[in-house]
């Protein structure tokens, strides 16, 4: 039951999926909505959404039903995404990060018995698990590690100075990437689960940041000890291309989707005001507002036709790892990081004074900052010189 353009949150939910009494959908976006502003405005954790997505099991949604999740597909989380961001954008993309990394697990830790055995008791216990992929003195290329998984007996060992890790100090895993070891290339990586128990984390950074304050990402140095059996079995370039790239991008897209359709409601409203004041008269402010809505269907539709795609060929490695798929795929996060931007330029314009002012309903100010972090978390200047590497190969149109 997807709806690729309303403005109407979802209103299934894992629960039904595999029949537990959870909290329903609709009780977790009331909780969201109530700490949205604090959460914002005290750059702090968004403990309270978090815990109701627990409640609803919402992070085991992504867990396949033959391990007792709900299965959900990447268009079915995203719509959720868009639901929690159209409340709040920390709530959401933490959500979609986590499900970013149990996908990753999911579609290519099977092989490992410890890594099987989790997913499955995601389901009752529902840790949150981060990412740390970045690495301080690589620039940001997530493709390459200079710290290195080392071996002790049937226990590995890794040290990595991260520069960001995505509530990396709420999370029960962290997935960290490293060489497959001291003697491998920068390139060749794997993926290793560092249980909470197995991992310290020491902070070297701060996060203060302009928006999505609340996802709480700053720098650590993170040690892990632990089973080797805890390290993704498949090279990480195959998960990076099958599935940790086009999942973020379709589901960042998803949560940024729902701070557009946020905007897009204060617009309407802004309008719809406007025309009560003079009945028979058309604001024009309804122009923009049309206008508006035209974006608002591309961004949707860059979203849900990426989810789609990706749902229909998600059993299939060769055509994931497809260089015209890679393109296509990095063309949605810029895509949707764009129209982000302008709608909610847009929205402040039709909102007027009122989107503009902090004690009106109206006000534009946390849409507008979070919407200018979707071009820079990944950068989108990094995402387009790759593209332009790949398209001189690319045989495709």
């Amino acid at each position: 039951m997807i709806a690729m353009t309303t403005l109407e949150a979802p209103q299934t939910s894992p629960a039904q999926a595999v029949g537990l009494d959870l909290m329903p959908l609709d009780e977790v976006l009331a909780v969201v909505r109530s700490n949205a502003e604090l959460v914002d405005r005290e750059g702090r954790f968004p403990a309270e959404s978090v815990q109701a997505l627990r409640a609803a099991g919402l992070l085991s949604a992504s867990v396949p039903k033959s391990l007792g999740g709900a299965g959900m597909t990447l268009t079915e989380l995203a719509t959720v995404s868009r639901a929690l961001g159209g409340e709040c954008a920390s709530t959401a993309m933490i959500f979609a990060m986590h499900h970013t990394q149990v996908m990753s697990l999911s579609r290519h830790g099977l092989e490992s018995p410890v890594i099987r055995d989790f997913l499955a008791s995601m389901v009752t216990d529902q840790p949150l698990v981060a990412s740390a992929t970045t690495e301080i003195n690589i620039g940001g290329d997530v493709r390459s590690s200079s710290c290195a998984v080392e071996y002790e007996g049937d226990r590995y060992t890794l040290t990595k100075n991260a520069p960001v890790i995505s509530y990396g100090e709420y999370a029960d895993v962290v997935l960290a990437t490293a060489r497959r070891s001291p003697e491998s290339a920068p390139s060749d990586q794997v993926l290793v689960a560092c249980l909470r128990e197995d991992v310290t984390l020491q902070k070297t950074g701060t996060w203060d940041t302009m928006g999505f304050r609340g996802t709480c990402s700053p720098g650590f140095m993170l040690r892990a000890s632990g089973s080797a059996e805890w390290v993704v079995p498949a090279t990480y370039s195959d998960i990076s291309a099958q599935t940790m790239l086009p999942t973020a991008h379709v589901l960042w897209g998803g949560a940024w989707l729902g701070i557009a359709d946020a905007a897009v409601r204060k617009a309407r409203k802004s309008v719809q005001k406007l025309a009560r004041k003079t009945p028979g008269v058309t604001p024009p402010s309804a122009a923009r507002l049309a206008e508006l809505l035209v974006v608002h269907q591309q961004l949707s539709d860059t979203v849900f036709t990426a989810g789609a795609k990706f749902d229909a060929i998600s059993d299939d490695p060769a055509a994931l790892g497809a260089i015209g798929f890679a393109l296509s795929i990095n063309n949605v996060k810029v895509t949707a990081s764009d129209l982000l931007i302008d709608i909610v330029a847009r929205a402040l314009l039709i909102c007027g004074i009122a989107g503009y002012r902090e004690d009106s309903e109206l006000r534009m100010s946390r849409h507008l900052r979070d919407s200018h972090g979707s071009a820079i978390m990944v950068s989108n200047e990094r995402i387009l010189n790759h593209n332009a590497q790949l398209s001189l190969v690319y045989k495709g149109l």
